[in-house]
């Protein structure tokens, strides 16, 4: 573990050197959960991501760089080593997605890319199981490991203006959905009407880090009413 500052006002908690959807996740999760309980004086934010946590706080209310650090330290010693989250402490969510026609312009080159046809696709993408390894980009992005391999697909080599809101797409070895109407590059397979981020819930990202995630196919007409 490496503690770095990170500008005046964060510094950066460094686990491990290469992300894994496992051992590194985990520890990373562990970790921000063993901070957040520490409930550490001038601490504004934890912001965990593949293979850190961000620790952002106010530089009025702490003594200074080492002394947090130090604090931090001592908040980790008990979890240090990765483990798993403990039984039944994910939540799984289930994402209805529309794959028909206009809302997955991309699907057909996903499918050229991988050799494979449009429907075998959307059923090797429909039979894996994801999890949620960070959210970011934009408010309640989640991005998503677990994409089987075969459909990996690189990023296009001249990103959208504007996507929809609930792009459900490809970039790379990884899938994720879109938040909002929004520039990107990745590559669209189908649209979902779920809301991923509201002010107005107790928790505005419906994803956190760690969530397991599963899609579920539905027709135009599931998507239409379940967008009413």
């Amino acid at each position: 573990m490496r503690i770095e500052p990170l500008g005046d006002s964060a510094l950066i908690v460094r686990l491990a050197d290469h992300f894994d959807p496992e051992t590194s996740l985990n520890a990373v999760l562990a970790a921000a959960r063993q901070l957040e309980a520490a409930v550490i004086p001038g601490v504004l934010e934890l912001a965990p991501a593949y293979t850190t946590v961000g620790v952002f706080f106010d530089p009025a209310r702490i003594g200074g760089f080492d002394e947090l650090k130090t604090t931090i330290e001592h908040a980790l010693q008990t979890s240090l080593e990765p483990t798993r989250p403990r039984a039944g402490g994910e939540t799984v969510i289930e994402v209805p997605v529309c794959c028909e026609n206009d809302f997955a312009p991309d699907l057909g080159e996903v499918a050229q890319h991988a050799g494979l046809s449009s429907d075998e696709v959307i059923r090797r993408y429909l039979d894996a199981t994801y999890r949620v390894t960070c959210v970011g980009f934009t408010p309640g992005f989640p991005y998503l490991s677990g994409l089987p391999p075969e459909l990996a697909t690189p990023r296009r080599a001249t990103p959208r203006k504007e996507i929809p809101a609930g792009a459900v797409a490809i970039g790379g070895t990884q899938t994720g959905i879109y938040p909002r109407k929004s520039p990107g590059g990745w590559n669209i397979i189908g649209r979902t009407p779920l809301r991923l981020f509201d002010v107005e819930r107790e928790s505005p990202a419906l994803f956190h880090a760690g969530d397991q995630v599963r899609f579920r196919q539905i027709s135009r007409y599931e998507f239409e009413k379940l967008s009413a």
